[in-house]
């Protein structure tokens, strides 16, 4: 842990500072060239498959992939949690993940919130973050999409801190990443028109994007120090 937090601690430094509207894209010709394949792979297959998906299947099965799906994803908010020095989430976290295994029939269900146990959901770069670590620069990763350095190197540790991938023999210690893929096409087909909004109908569909995304994962990490440096009025100028 120590060593993947030295690494994304010099990632975050990044080869350029923060522009002056408060985003640090030092690599925007590259991720402009990743958007634009992303934009192509979602046009092409993304959205068709998730329209579809969302239409043939009722709300009540895509709730329960959904559920399931983060159900499963728990132990690993468990394990940030406790890096973070946050006892509540990680107690909350393995309540939640224990009644609903049990009661909600492996999570298919989420009775926990029933019970009043809101869901605390975190991941590695947030870890790295209270540990402070950088944001570093901004990056629009293949297929996964809009990200910064720091949340990319937690994304790769994520692959490790889920104590159940140790656990549980194959194949059923992939049925969470089938079930988050599912829980993805169900976002992307519910939430259709504001996604094409951004990416088919703005003018800068990468600023747009961008700018949204970095406000909403600063916003949830609390980060209003670094919230405070974008400039909401960017688009104005950006991409015209």
């Amino acid at each position: 842990m120590f060593a993947v937090g030295s690494v994304a601690a010099c990632a975050a430094s990044g080869p350029a500072g923060v522009q002056p509207d408060g985003i640090n894209d030092p690599y925007e010709t590259q991720n402009r060239r990743v958007h634009a394949f992303n934009r192509g792979l979602d046009r092409a297959i993304v959205r068709p498959a998730a329209i579809g998906y969302s239409s043939v299947l009722p709300d009540e099965i895509e709730d329960s992939v959904g559920n399931f799906a983060r159900n499963l994803g728990e132990p690993s908010v468990v394990v940030n949690s406790l890096l973070q020095g946050d006892l509540q989430g990680a107690g909350i976290s393995t309540v939640r993940f224990v009644t609903n295994s049990v009661l909600g029939i492996f999570g298919l269900f989420d009775v926990a919130t029933d019970f009043r146990l809101p869901q605390h959901d975190t991941d590695f770069g947030e870890t790295l973050f209270v540990w402070g670590v950088g944001e570093g620069a901004y990056l629009e990763l293949p297929v996964l999409g809009p990200s910064t350095s720091r949340r990319a190197t937690g994304m790769v540790v994520d692959l490790f801190t889920n104590p159940l991938s140790y656990v549980v023999d194959s194949p059923e210690r992939y049925y969470g990443t089938v079930a988050a893929a599912a829980s993805g096409l169900s976002r992307r087909g519910r939430f259709s028109d504001t996604v094409d909004s951004i990416l088919y109908e703005s003018a800068d569909s990468y600023a747009q994007a961008r700018l949204i995304w970095l406000q909403n994962r600063r916003f949830e990490l609390g980060d209003t120090g670094a919230a405070a440096d974008i400039d909401p009025f960017a688009l104005d100028t950006e991409g015209f």
